[in-house]
Order: C-alpha cells, then structure tokens, then sequence
C-alpha cells in the first residue's frame, strides 16, 4: 500500500526564509563596499603616509578687486586655477598657504584675514599682491602638495599657516615637521629672497604631554632655523571665545578674522617696510645693521597655553 504523501507547511517556509536571508547578506556587503569606496575616496587625497605628488591646488587665489572672479567671490569658493601673473610688470606676491583658518570658511573672502591684509598693504601705498592660498581642511601633506604649482608666482613673503588639521587628527608631528621644512625648502629653492612668517598653533591639552611639546615645539625651532618671523599662536584672543567663532566653534567669525589681521600685520608691517626701503634704496631710520641672517620676530611668548583648536 503506498503510503500518502505528505505535505508539509515548513520547507516552503524554511526556503523562503533561506533565500531572504541571502538576498540581505548580499545588501549588506553591497553596502559596506560601497562605504568602504566613499571613505577611501574621501581621505585618499589627505593621506600623509608617503611622498607627496604635486597636484593642481583646489583653491589658490589673489583677493585683489582686480583679479578675484565671480567664484572665487562666493563664501568658501574655489577657483581651479592659481591666479594669472603678468609677466611683463609681476607684482611682488604674499602667499597665504594654509587651512579654512586662511581661506576665510563660511566668510566673504573680502572678510578673510588676508584680504584684509591686502586693504592695509593698499593704504601704506605698497606694491604687493596678497595671494590667498587656504584650503578647507587641508594638511601639512596638502601644503606640501600644492606648494609648487604656487612657486611660479613672484613670492616676496610666504605666511605658513599649517598644522591645526594635522594636530586634530592626531597625525605625527614628526611628519608636520618634516613636510613644514620641505615647503620652506622648496620655496627657498625657487625664492633665495623669501621672507617667511609662520603662523603657529597649539596642540588641545586631551592629546596628550609627550604629543603636545613635540606638536608646539615645531613652530619656533622652524623659526629660528630658517629666520623667519614667528606668531606663535595666530588663534591668540580668537580661540575659545563664542562671540569670535562661528556656530561650530572653530572657524573664526568676521570680528575674529579682524583680530588675526591686526595680530599677523604687527609682524608683517616691518617686514614690508623693510623690503620697501631696500628696494628703493633708503637708509634704515634704525641705522645700519649687523650682516647676517635675519633674527626671528617672536610675539607674546606668554601665551595661555590652554588656548587651542578644538
């Protein structure tokens, strides 16, 4: 006798669950390597960990009225481009290479602290052009990047302001160092009469003693080595303080970019003076000086040390 088949009500049941437990599965890997894809696109251009590949800067622009275009115009614009130089006449250029500290983030770039570096170079009567070379979360390794597509311009000053991105991502302050000496190199190379004024900052006190002497100590020793002039924390009265940062608490406002100017022109002011004075060939109003490397300009070495980029 055959023995009645019997259906069951499971195995349907069991098939179907396998097969959607498949499907999911095969969503889920989907996704993570679509994940995986964006985060590597994301911070391959800022990895620090080889040699350095020149590329096209993201942002390189002159805030002069007269060379700024429409894009480079918008609050936290980029221009493809470094600016065009005229050939025949160059103007003595300052390059600003730095952060969203430099490039004015969430500002008019009229409202950025270089531009408002070029208004008082333009009423001293001085013939200089301030060139804002600031990138929105850029490294040391990005400076480094971009530095000699912006040596083709006439480079009278360089104002480095590198290193409060390195520092918040808890990158080496060895290799700050190391990519910090090789721009001050490269540009000595291709500008033997550079003048340098670096911009320094302070490692936030949570990275730790051994991180934060190493991360301060960089700024100085770069000074005195390649006697450049020294703000030694370009964030002093700025860092900190609601009123003078924008709502995510680290970008200065336009009030705080005015405070950066005054401070970063007490240093920059004599220097201009001085370059313009030997150039026309004017005696020093302080008298003849010792031959020898320029002595580095520090200011306010009694800074809080608590005042840092968070």
């Amino acid at each position: 006798m055959r023995r009645p088949i019997r259906t069951s009500s499971r195995r349907p049941g069991i098939r179907g669950c396998g097969a959607a437990r498949r499907i999911r599965y095969c969503l889920l890997v989907l996704g993570a390597s679509c994940c995986a894809a964006v985060l590597l696109a994301c911070t391959a251009e800022e990895r620090d960990d080889g040699p350095a590949v020149p590329v096209r800067p993201a942002i390189a622009r002159s805030v002069t009225p007269d060379t700024v275009d429409a894009e480079a115009r918008k609050p936290g614009g980029n221009r493809e481009d470094p600016p065009r130089v005229d050939e025949a006449a160059p103007r003595p250029t300052i390059v600003f290479l730095g952060t969203s500290l430099t490039a004015g983030h969430g500002l008019p770039e009229s409202e950025a602290f270089p531009a408002l570096i070029q208004d008082r170079i333009d009423a001293l009567g001085l013939d200089y052009r301030v060139v804002n070379a600031g990138v929105s979360g850029d490294t040391s390794a990005g400076g480094l990047r971009r530095i000699d597509w912006l040596l083709r311009l006439p480079i009278a000053v360089l104002v480095l302001e590198l290193g409060a991105n390195d520092m918040l991502r808890g990158l080496s302050p060895a290799r700050l160092r190391t990519n910090l000496e090789t721009i001050l190199d490269r540009t000595l190379e291709a500008h033997p009469n550079v003048r340098f004024v670096i911009a320094g900052m302070r490692a936030a006190p949570n990275l730790g003693e051994d991180y934060t002497r190493e991360f301060d100590a960089i700024y100085p020793e770069l000074a005195a080595r390649y006697s450049a002039a020294l703000v030694p924390f370009l964030l002093e009265d700025v860092a900190a303080r609601r009123r003078l940062n924008q709502a995510d608490g680290i970008h200065p406002t336009a009030e705080g970019h005015e405070l950066i100017a005054d401070r970063l022109w007490r240093t920059l002011r004599p220097i201009l003076m001085d370059e313009a004075r030997s150039q026309r060939g004017l005696p020093d109003p302080e008298g003849p000086r010792l031959a020898g490397p320029r002595s580095a300009i520090r200011l306010d070495d009694d800074l809080p040390r608590h005042l840092a980029v968070e």
